[in-house]
């Protein structure tokens, strides 16, 4: 872990209309190109030096994408605080080039790189998530089988390997999100436990698991309680929610043979349900 190299100090994000492939063969071999994001029609390229020539290149190549704007930030800055190990019960989470000293020896370690996918895990509805799956998972022998539906950075999907899961599927319809989530399952040697794929949740719904973790838009939720699969889990964890459409979704499965063990929402902002469904 001491070997691995903290990511660019300064981050060059171009930003277009239009989609841009982040497979194209104008990536190959370039060293400071670190990953294309894809929202709706959108386009936000990362490099940690400029590529302004790389750019016009592009464009002459994708007729279809417009150039916005250029961002120049710190690392810190894009993901809006240091990137620093924290804790979760008696998980630490750490990114790999900081070596956190661990004074408690009942104390597990999750290494975390969130690379250019934003959010360090530390956001409320992760963390609630994560404390709700650690919760579960410490008290039931029968979680053997996770699902992740928007793994992002992958922080849930390792959690819940090294937490004990057998399988976990992660999927994220982001490439550099299953990306990221593909690497951080290798630095913590769970690649063998932790199947990743860049698809949209309501394709592997209907995947027998024993839990299904989706923090994601509402938009996907509420399509995705809708599906026969979603039932055959055993217990459901469900956030990124605001408070009118956590009462949408409440009111959903109120329709539906589950039931709610808890329903958090600490920051008065994001909600996160924990459920169970009734054979």
């Amino acid at each position: 872990m001491s070997k691995y190299i903290k990511p660019s100090d300064n981050l060059y994000i171009y930003y277009f209309e239009g989609i841009v492939d982040p497979k194209g063969i104008l990536f190959v071999g370039i060293q400071h190109f670190l990953g294309n994001w894809i929202e709706e029609n959108s386009s936000f390229l990362f490099f940690s030096s400029p590529a302004d020539t790389l750019i016009q290149t592009i464009l002459s190549n994708n007729n279809h994408a417009k150039f916005m704007e250029r961002y120049e930030m710190t690392y810190e800055q894009w993901h809006g605080d240091k990137i620093k190990p924290y804790t979760i019960g008696n998980i630490l989470i750490s990114p790999p080039w900081e070596k956190p000293v661990q004074n408690n020896p009942d104390q597990k370690q999750l290494i975390l790189d969130p690379g250019v996918v934003f959010g360090t895990g530390k956001h409320t509805t992760t963390e609630e998530c994560f404390s709700m799956l650690k919760r579960l998972m410490e008290h039931s022998n029968r979680v053997l089988t996770i699902m992740d539906i928007g793994s992002g950075t992958g922080l849930l999907s390792v959690g819940a390997a090294l937490l004990g899961a057998e399988k976990v599927l992660a999927c994220d319809f982001n490439f550099l999100a299953a990306k990221t989530t593909l690497n951080n399952a290798r630095l913590n040697s769970f690649e063998e436990k932790i199947l990743v794929s860049q698809d949209r949740g309501e394709e592997f719904i209907n995947l027998n698991a024993h839990v299904v973790v989706a923090n994601i838009h509402y938009d996907i939720m509420k399509d995705l309680i809708e599906q026969k699969g979603f039932l055959n889990k055993q217990w459901f964890i469900l956030s990124g929610l605001l408070r009118t459409q956590a009462k949408k979704v409440l009111n959903a499965l109120a329709q539906k043979p589950v039931q709610i063990i808890e329903h958090t929402c600490p920051d008065g902002i994001w909600n996160t349900i924990f459920g169970q469904c009734i054979d």
